[in-house]
């Protein structure tokens, strides 16, 4: 029997293609970072330049980059448990914003009295910059600090605090927004078939809010993130902002910009996560 003549056609390797033939979206990017790599080093390989280029923060730094996971004295860690310590406060702190401000959101857009009477107070709140809400929840958790049975010390609460004072408005507002944009055919069919409170909520409210709960959502991480990279600065301990601050104070400028960009990295890995999660959750109608 004689195989067909396709079968010995040998398939190109997929990196050789890749490289060959980069997609759009790939190259794209990538022309622009390595355009701006090489501004940046160009600029600031001068001397005297306020800035270490690209290659100095790579050579300064290279140590830090291999080896993420050391452990010494301290608060001296490898940067992975640097950005671990960061995540967890966030998990916990945003967590507990996702939990109330879908609850007090729902709350809020199904029952009109309780709209008009807390949505101004909400409104001063929401304005509010994360960090003053830091100087007032470390004086309220030295007096009460409900995880200290847990080992928890008072910087670690306030920290989680001011996360979940940060991620909160948006969640509140986006869900509020959500319930309020039921349509009326929606609400007279339940009416007619005289839907139970659970059904109601399964079959009509929440298919039809999910999108803007979601928008609030990623909202809510990106903020909860700049917040937790803030509050570290100032209430110490391990985490990728007391890194950037620590490097600042010891005139570190490449610790700090590796600081910056694994940031960044994480803050928009966290934001894709979010948004994953969106379209395994949001009707496909409801789908841009």
């Amino acid at each position: 029997m004689v195989a067909p003549t396709d079968s010995y056609v040998k398939k190109p390797n997929f990196l050789v293609t890749l490289i060959q033939k980069p997609p759009k979206k790939l190259l794209r990017p990538m022309v622009a970072i390595l355009f701006v790599l090489t501004v940046w080093q160009v600029i600031c390989s001068a001397p005297g330049a306020p800035l270490p280029s690209p290659s100095k923060v790579v050579s300064d730094t290279w140590e830090l980059i291999v080896n993420p996971f050391f452990v010494r004295e301290g608060t001296d860690v490898g940067i992975f448990w640097q950005i671990f310590a960061s995540l967890q406060r966030v998990a916990v702190g945003y967590s507990l914003a996702a939990i109330v401000g879908i609850s007090a959101g729902i709350l809020l857009g199904c029952n009109p009295f309780l709209y008009d009477a807390f949505d101004p107070l909400f409104q001063v709140l929401r304005t509010i910059p994360p960090l003053a809400w830091l100087p007032i929840s470390l004086a309220v958790f030295q007096a009460f600090n409900p995880l200290e049975k847990a080992g928890v010390k008072v910087n670690e609460v306030a920290a989680i605090f001011v996360i979940f004072v940060t991620a909160v408005w948006p969640i509140v507002m986006n869900t509020t927004v959500g319930v309020q944009q039921i349509p009326q055919d929606y609400k007279n069919v339940a009416k007619v078939l005289q839907l139970p409170a659970r059904k109601y909520f399964f079959k009509i409210l929440f298919p039809a809010s999910v999108p803007y709960i979601f928008s609030g959502l990623r909202i809510g991480i990106g903020l909860s993130w700049l917040a937790i990279v803030a509050a570290e600065m100032l209430v110490g301990g391990v985490g990728i902002g007391f890194f950037i601050w620590d490097n600042y104070n010891s005139s570190r400028t490449s610790h700090i910009i590796l600081g910056l960009l694994y940031v960044g990295i994480v803050g928009l890995l966290l934001d894709r996560l979010i948004a994953f999660i969106a379209r395994l959750v949001v009707p496909e109608e409801q789908k841009e």
